[in-house]
Formats: structure tokens, sequence, C-alpha cells
């Protein structure tokens, strides 16, 4: 489909190449500092530069920092999980945000795509659908 983005290319453009790296590598660790950072990239980067990322990183508020003497300690604010569901929920906000008349294609689409794909996809569709719906009445 022209123009669409899969939430993982969505999230490739909101994070550069050296920005993934960097939170790789804390998600991986769960705390770190400039300088374990700049070891574990094999000292490919500049120092300077893995400071500014991980800054970067910070007011994009994907990490969260503390203070440990003259240094950042950066930890992650997000999971892997919340960063990629945040990105889908994007897309889907993106998709369905164009008012009454842009939601009826676009659902269409989708279980026009599912049914195509695979009949117990389109049942597992109707069941959360159903399930949601008792949900929403549920809290009235």
């Amino acid at each position: 489909m022209r123009g669409f983005k899969r939430p993982r290319e969505v999230a490739s453009q909101a994070l550069g190449k050296l920005e993934w790296q960097v939170l790789n590598e804390i998600w991986r660790r769960d705390e770190v500092s400039v300088r374990d950072v700049y070891l574990a990239l094999g000292e490919s980067v500049a120092y300077t530069t893995v400071m500014t990322t991980l800054d970067r990183l910070f007011k994009k508020k994907l990490l969260t920092r503390r203070k440990d003497g003259r240094a950042f300690v950066y930890l992650p604010a997000v999971s892997p999980d919340e960063f990629e569901q945040g990105i889908r929920e994007d897309v889907i906000d993106g998709l369905l945000g164009h008012g009454a008349d842009a939601v009826q294609p676009v659902l269409a689409c989708i279980v026009d795509t599912v049914s195509e794909h695979d009949r117990e996809l389109l049942d597992e569709l109707d069941r959360l659908i159903k399930e949601k719906r008792r949900e929403l009445k549920q809290r009235r």
C-alpha cells in the first residue's frame, strides 16, 4: 500500500541508527552510564556522541536518568513491548483519526485481509469485538 508504513518503519524513522543501538543496549542491561554504552559499542563512536545520544533519548522520554556522582546513570522509561505498543497505537490512530468517513474503508480492508489470510483470524477478530462490547457494556 503506497504511503503506508509498518510500525517498525515508523519507529526507525523516529529514531536514528545509533539511537536504536543505544536503546537496545539499555534494554539489555537495564541501567547504564555513558561509559558503559561507549564500551559496549566497541568505542566506535565518540564518547561525546554517546553522551548526546543518551541525552536525546532522555528528552524523547524513552529514558530516565539519575545522578551518580558527577555522571548520569540512564534507565529505560519504557520496555521494548511498551515502545512497540505505542508505535502500533500511533499507526492505528493515524489510520482511524481522519473522521468517520475514513474508518469504514480501513476496517473493511482489515477484515478483507484477515479473512483472506486465515479464517481462524477472522473468528478471533469477531471474538475480540464481542469481548470489547461486553466490557464497554459493563462500564455503563
